[in-house]
């Protein structure tokens, strides 16, 4: 892995895990405003027991593409962030507020950047290679 590709994983990642970190954590402490805080997800038509649920899978995700090894964990929380923030997006313009689509856009960025550019030893290398 070339030096610049090691540099925009780490950026990417970092970015990745503080995004989603913070907003877990105020899903997990039901903050009223903010990134998916109470306000945002009663607005978009969920209810509010879903805010923990999904801090809880936040903060496991960060877990699980911060440590070292477990590569078939690694890409279920990539799987899980994309799955998440395209969501988000989605039901931000579902509901009509297109302008407060920004963040699950940048989150659905960087899940793909740090995914795309982790290191061989982040994947799952399969009997082919």
């Amino acid at each position: 892995m070339t030096k610049r590709k090691k540099i925009i994983y780490w950026i990417a990642t970092v970015w990745l895990a503080l995004g989603m970190l913070s907003t877990g954590a105020v899903q997990l402490f039901k903050g009223k405003t903010g990134a998916g805080g109470v306000d945002i997800i009663t607005h978009l038509g969920y209810p509010v027991y879903f805010i923990t649920i999904l801090g809880v899978w936040k903060v496991l995700g960060v877990v699980a593409v911060l440590i070292p090894g477990f590569p078939l964990l690694k890409e279920w929380a990539y799987a899980g962030f994309f799955f998440v923030m395209s969501g988000a997006a989605i039901s931000h313009i579902a509901s009509g507020s297109v302008n407060e689509i920004f963040p699950s856009l940048l989150l659905l960025i960087l899940s793909f950047v740090s995914w795309y550019f982790r290191p061989a030893d982040r994947k799952i290398i399969s009997a082919n290679q």
